[in-house]
């Protein structure tokens, strides 16, 4: 088997989220020394991972 390096794939978005949000996020991600993207992309998967399903649908 040989080593293959993959690369993930990214996509540009824009959202907007309340300064106050904004600023927690900056303080949480320089705290554990990655970027605002980085803890934003595993808070969402970490969200979406553990979100209840709904049975309405």
């Amino acid at each position: 088997m040989q080593f293959k390096i993959e690369k993930a794939e990214y996509v540009n978005r824009t959202f907007r989220i309340t300064k106050e949000l904004a600023e927690t996020l900056s303080e949480i991600a320089q705290k554990e020394n990655i970027s605002v993207n980085e803890l934003v992309v595993q808070c969402c998967n970490f969200a979406i991972s553990n979100m209840a399903v709904s049975e309405d649908k």
